[in-house]
């Protein structure tokens, strides 16, 4: 797949970090010693990891060149690691793991999870935010278009749930806090969803199709979106967006 893009991803900066202040306030931990951001990108959450605990060894990781050169200028006094979120091995136990619209990128959650929590220093704690949006109508659109024009189904699994992730956690040894928010961002058109989701969802359906493939699929799906988010009285487009939400700490 075709590196990400820093730019195009902060387009709606202040929608996508929003998510992860309010992952961080109820992180409740003051004394640290050294944090990791599990898919950091271009350094967003981490400067508030660097906010909250300044004299923490805050690392960021992420598979993308283009993500960390941003993050890098950005922070230059934080550490990033070029690689798969879900290869990372730190050298020591961790005060916290955070892991901010990253993991829905990485395969088997009843794997993962309970590995970033042996990671964790005990009372250490392992903060999660994902986007749970695979059955929202611009998902669901990716995938109809890609059927309606005879391209491979690229959507990744739906999300194990709130009961499966706090069975995971619980016994994992974890004391778990789950919760799930819908979020309602204004949007100025159609195409500005389209813009949103390029960032990040829609990249693997596009990633193999030609440009004229690609024109012909964001065509017809915007056509698909005209039909699924009506404008408000203003002329704006409300896009919700459900987001999940844990903080599982490490019980002694």
């Amino acid at each position: 797949m075709a590196d990400w893009n820093p730019s195009l991803y902060l387009q709606y900066g202040a929608e996508r970090t929003r998510p992860a202040v309010e992952l961080l306030a109820r992180v409740a931990l003051d004394d640290i010693t050294d944090v990791v951001d599990l898919g950091c990108g271009p350094g967003n959450s981490t400067a508030l990891l660097r906010q909250r605990w300044p004299s923490a060894q805050i690392t960021g990781v992420d598979v993308s060149p283009a993500m960390l050169e941003q993050a890098r200028v950005a922070l230059p006094d934080c550490r990033f690691v070029e690689m798969d979120i879900g290869k990372y091995r730190p050298a020591h136990p961790l005060s916290v793991i955070f892991a901010n619209a990253s993991l829905q990128w990485v395969p088997n959650h009843y794997e993962l999870l309970p590995h970033l929590v042996s990671l964790l220093k005990l009372n250490g704690v392992l903060a999660i935010q994902m986007p749970d949006n695979t059955m929202e109508p611009t998902h669901v659109a990716m995938r109809e278009v890609a059927y309606e024009q005879g391209y491979p189904d690229r959507s990744r699994d739906a999300l194990p749930g709130v009961h499966a992730y706090y069975d995971i956690l619980t016994d994992a040894g974890c004391d778990v806090d789950i919760w799930r928010t819908t979020y309602y961002h204004k949007m100025s058109s159609h195409q500005a969803i389209i813009d949103w989701v390029s960032a990040t969802g829609l990249r693997p359906w596009l990633q193999d199709l030609s440009q004229n493939e690609q024109i012909n699929y964001l065509s017809r799906y915007e056509e698909l979106l005209e039909q699924q988010y009506p404008l408000q009285e203003n002329g704006q487009i409300l896009l919700a967006f459900p987001r999940l939400f844990i903080v599982a700490r490490r019980e002694p």
